[in-house]
Parts: C-alpha cells; sequence; structure tokens
C-alpha cells in the first residue's frame, strides 16, 4: 500500500513535490533551454545558490531530472528532464497560460511547448 504524506490525493502529493516558489522554476528553466547550473541561477527570479543546489538534488532524487558530469575539476554537471521530468511541459505551460491572462504585463517565454518537444529528441 502507497504510504503518502498528507492524503491520497494527487494535486496534494504533486504539491509535496513541486509545491515551493523555485522548484517549478528550475523546471521552466531547464524545459527553455538552461542546462548548467550557472544558466539556471541566471534566471530572472535570481534563486539563492543554497537553494537551487537543494532544489537540484530533490528533483534528481524524485527522477525529474538527471545530471551528466562534464567537468572534473571544479565538478560540474549538464542537468536535463527526464520523461517524468518532460511531463510536466503541460502544466508549466497551463500556468504560462493563465498567469498570462491573469497577470498583465506577465510574457510566456518562448515557444515553451516547441522548445519542450525538441529537447525530448
Amino acid at each position: 500500500m502507497p504510504k503518502f504524506k498528507r492524503s491520497p490525493c494527487p494535486v496534494a502529493n504533486l504539491l509535496d513535490v513541486l509545491g515551493d516558489k523555485w522548484t517549478l522554476l528550475v523546471v521552466r528553466d531547464l524545459l527553455t533551454g538552461a542546462k548548467t547550473y550557472k544558466e539556471i541561477q541566471h534566471s530572472p527570479e535570481r534563486i539563492p545558490t543554497n537553494i537551487l543546489a537543494e532544489r537540484l538534488k530533490r528533483l534528481q532524487r524524485e527522477e525529474i531530472i538527471g545530471r551528466i558530469q562534464y567537468q572534473e575539476k571544479p565538478v560540474r554537471y549538464t542537468y536535463m528532464l527526464t520523461d517524468k521530468g518532460m511531463d510536466l511541459r503541460l502544466v508549466i505551460s497551463a500556468m504560462a497560460k493563465w498567469g498570462n491572462k491573469y497577470v498583465p504585463g506577465t510574457v510566456i517565454p518562448e515557444n515553451i511547448d516547441a522548445i519542450a518537444k525538441n529537447q525530448k529528441n
């Protein structure tokens, strides 16, 4: 029998994994082309380094992202969405469209749907 933190509600369980103000922004950045820690760190929201490191570890633990080492000294990684992470494309896209419709002045990341489809190949 599965063990849930709060309830078997899928929305509650999604929020347990992704429901803070930073995690979905990391996923958004990976969807829109960011690949390295530095690229993610330079997003407009300026995620603090300690939080970014923790969110990347959490997303990896949840199998939403993977990483490949590309440098030894210092150790550096390229991050990419797994299939599980790519399935969040529709969630991010819907949130961007909702925000753009109801929060004046917002801008949807360019071609988020097309970029995400291209990254999967």
